[in-house]
């Protein structure tokens, strides 16, 4: 039966965690003790089966151990972002129907915007934080809201739900997904497979554990594995080589934006030995993808995936097999299959909306019989809601969001096609395109584009530029300059942000 904690190496010789700050190694030993001794402590506060519990931690080992324990406890895991503003997450404790908020130590006494929302609600609010001294995640119960104290421990089961996360919502209200522990030991186990993952390998967790990218690929996946997850509280692209050599890493899982942030920092003197590099969560632009390897010295694998199939559904293979600039790769231990409007195949090389059916997919979104009838055929695959096609050898190519695509007078363009012939010249650092009203066609292309620090180029010059290399129905009509494309938390642009933005004729605020 396999489940999140039986599912933690109990062999292994390597380091389960490093946290860079403190300069903390913790075992694999140590951290099973860690899981079960916080497990007695949920218990005793009153987390039964099936009680959610959200979790507003940064990247450290109190959000390893709260997540861990909550799902051995038969609890349900919902991480948060922690950076999120009090309505945010008054709408996800709301949403989930939370039992416990977990904050850091001092967010009570603060009145963090986390701790406000559980107010909101009735919600039980407790800190967690590192003892060194007693050499233990401690967890404080500050308030108690609906919790009855004393609880047995539990058991989870395969078929549990360990884990709840929503979609970005970027088409409207959030989905709420539920995994569960079989879901995320198969994906688990298929990122193990692709990478071909050993005890012997380390990984730089540069993605947040409250997105499905960072916490499957990045963080339970290794542990699988018997490898070693070096976790900073976030990614630094000043301290990302410096922890990358002194701790040995060898790979790391990221979005195109962190690699091109990566791309345009100082590099060390000598660049270490890297055994792969993945992308994952948005298209990577086959000018990055040359750009990485030639620099990094390392073969750079495109991955495919969704929170709906606990993270990876495709990945182009290690070498000596073929990886593909451009393509997201091969089924790794799921279906995928390209099918029409009724749920048909298509012919090899046409397109139609990417599908896949596995044992990692959800059984379906919470309280949301509409987008469950809408998502799944009567065959058992679930749309993904990306339009794509498959080459020659079988390798998926995504060519947009059906919602997304361009349709200029019934030629149907993929907004992805036009963003990497954007970024393919050589003064653009980002590009994004994306419909605009036209009365003579109903839409054309319209883009956003970030010019890399110190280029020039012209609007009529870049255009001339994409009709060297598109068709010229495929050429925006208009292109929009900016020092600042909107992203989600993990590093992905938003493309309906960014039209709503540019059509409006404002320019998106800074980050700060």
């Amino acid at each position: 039966m396999a489940t999140l904690q039986s599912s933690i190496s109990t062999t292994s010789r390597s380091p389960a965690v490093i946290i860079p700050s403190t300069s903390l190694t913790i075992s694999y030993p140590t951290l099973q003790n860690l899981i079960s001794n916080f497990q007695k402590n949920l218990a005793a506060i009153g987390i039964t089966p099936h009680s959610p519990v959200s979790i507003a931690l940064p990247n450290n080992l109190e959000f390893i151990v709260s997540f861990l324990a909550t799902a051995a406890q038969r609890g349900i895991a919902a991480p948060l972002n922690p950076a999120y503003k009090q309505g945010e997450f008054e709408f996800f404790i709301d949403d989930v129907k939370s039992k416990l908020v977990v904050v850091p130590r001092g967010a009570v006494s603060a009145g963090a915007p986390a701790v406000k929302a559980a107010r909101k609600f009735g919600v039980a609010v407790a800190e967690v934080w590192w003892d060194d001294r007693r050499g233990e995640v401690c967890l404080e119960v500050l308030e108690k809201g609906g919790l009855r104290d004393g609880a047995n421990v539990e058991r989870a089961q395969s078929e549990d739900v360990a884990l709840v996360l929503h979609t970005s919502g970027t088409t409207g209200r959030p989905k709420a997904v539920p995994l569960t522990h079989r879901n995320l030991t198969k994906t688990m186990g298929n990122i193990v497979q692709t990478y071909k993952l050993t005890q012997e390998d380390k990984t730089y967790l540069v993605m947040p554990l409250f997105h499905v990218h960072g916490l499957l690929a990045g963080f339970l996946a290794p542990l699988l594995s018997g490898g070693t997850v070096i976790v900073p509280v976030k990614f630094s692209a000043s301290e990302f080589w410096k922890d990358f050599t002194k701790f040995k890493a060898n790979w790391y899982t990221a979005v195109p934006t962190i690699h091109q942030i990566l791309l345009k920092s100082p590099l060390p003197a000598q660049i270490p030995p890297i055994r792969f590099i993945r992308s994952c969560s948005s298209p990577l632009s086959p000018t990055t993808f040359h750009a990485l390897e030639e620099t990094f010295k390392a073969p750079v694998l495109e991955a495919y995936a969704m929170t709906e199939a606990a993270h990876q559904m495709t990945s182009n293979p290690l070498p000596p097999a073929k990886r593909k600039p451009g393509t997201v790769g091969l089924g790794q231990g799921v279906e995928v299959a390209i099918l029409d409007g009724d749920g048909n195949e298509v012919a090899q090389g046409k397109e139609g909306e990417i599908s896949i059916k596995g044992v990692n997919v959800t059984k379906g979104y919470i309280n949301n019989e509409k987008a469950n009838a809408e998502s799944f055929t009567s065959t058992g695959f679930f749309r993904t809601g990306d339009q794509g096609k498959k080459d020659e050898d079988g390798y998926v190519i995504i060519t947009g969001r059906i919602k997304e695509l361009i349709n200029r007078g019934g030629e149907k363009i993929s907004p992805i096609e036009v963003d990497n012939a954007i970024s393919s010249h050589p003064s653009v650092g980002e590009a994004v395109s994306f419909a605009v009203d036209s009365e003579m066609y109903g839409q054309e292309v319209g883009a956003a584009v970030v010019l890399k620090s110190g280029k020039k180029v012209t609007e009529e010059g870049l255009k001339k530029y994409v009709g060297e290399k598109l068709s010229k129905f495929k050429v925006p009509t208009r292109i929009w300059f900016t020092e600042h494309m909107p992203k989600t938390a993990t590093g992905k642009i938003q493309r309906r942000i960014v039209a709503e933005t540019m059509l409006r004729g404002d320019k998106p605020k800074a980050k700060l």
